[in-house]
């Protein structure tokens, strides 16, 4: 039998809380950004001239090399202030899952492409920095959703995601059948290519190269994208934050997987349940330069805004 998620406390918005002077912070990097290292080690020194203590999972020389840490895995960011990503958004993500019973708030350096969750970029990066000694920063929540795969009645694995929960077909050019419940009410069956289940947060990733609407993060709800559905009429569905869903797989040939954020995945069989769930653990994401969410979407979507310059 499989455990049922306590759903929490009711709220249909997050509000942004004020920062803090940060005295410690931790630093993680993406090892295959090209200059990650150097900068961690640039940003460690500013750091540490201004007197804040620096934490890493890995120790970083001056010659670039990589040696041990004297504590090694989460424990090693265990009460910092802050703790900075440098890389790109799915580095972003996965680290927020990493850490996410911790309730670190989280400062993303984008070193990547589109760098839509994080917060600074290099040419604005010391001012920004210094904002966080004097704690002119504000943190923001975003809702985290959970998942649990169970196989003949068994829980078999337990999944968090920041952005989306996808079921979806294998590598196959066949579509697969699933059967959707909410609150263990029947609600439709879906053959496609396969069904989104986003946040807020995620609704700017998968779900809006499959036609999703964008959501503002401040709202809390979940979004039910279908890919590629094999019929005329289909839309997305969204639903409250406190509402369970269930993905049935039904039982025919075709292989499928269950991912997270587009990064972790588990292979799904026959008759397989995926329950999908609002967690109880947030992202604390660190917003430093006050830049709205749809400012944001305009930047980096590319939204053409008529009559601005």
């Amino acid at each position: 039998m499989h455990v049922n998620p306590v759903q929490g406390e009711e709220r249909s918005s997050i509000l942004p809380q004020r920062g803090k002077p940060v005295n410690t912070v931790g630093i993680v990097l993406n090892p295959q950004k090209s200059g990650s290292k150097k900068l961690a080690q640039e940003i460690k020194g500013w750091f540490v001239a201004q007197g804040v203590t620096v934490r890493t999972p890995i120790e970083i020389g001056p010659d670039g090399r990589e040696a041990p840490s004297a504590t090694r895995d989460k424990d090693v960011f265990a009460g910092i202030d802050c703790l900075m990503v440098l890389g790109g958004d799915g580095t972003l993500l996965r680290v927020a899952r990493e850490v996410d019973c911790m309730c670190l708030p989280i400062l993303g350096i984008n070193l990547g492409h589109l760098g839509f969750l994080s917060e600074i970029e290099l040419n604005d990066m010391y001012p920004d920095l210094k904002k966080l000694l004097t704690g002119e920063y504000h943190i923001e929540e975003r809702m985290m959703l959970e998942a649990q795969v169970i196989h003949r009645g068994q829980v078999v694995e337990g999944l968090k995601a920041l952005n989306d929960v996808v079921v979806s077909k294998g590598p196959l050019s066949r579509i697969i059948t699933l059967d959707v419940y909410i609150n263990e009410q029947y609600f439709t069956t879906l053959r496609g290519d396969g069904l989104i289940i986003a946040t807020p947060t995620g609704s700017t990733a998968y779900s809006l190269s499959a036609g999703g609407p964008i959501v503002s993060p401040e709202v809390e709800m979940l979004l039910l994208t279908p890919v590629c559905p094999h019929t005329f009429f289909s839309r997305p569905v969204i639903i409250a934050p406190t509402q369970r869903i269930k993905v049935i797989l039904k039982p025919r040939l075709d292989e499928a997987s269950v991912t997270v954020d587009g990064q972790h995945g588990f292979q799904l069989h026959a008759g397989d349940e995926v329950v999908i769930y609002r967690s109880q653990t947030r992202t604390r994401l660190v917003r430093i330069r006050g830049r709205h969410f749809f400012e944001a979407i305009r930047n980096k979507l590319t939204l053409t805004s008529y009559g601005q310059e």
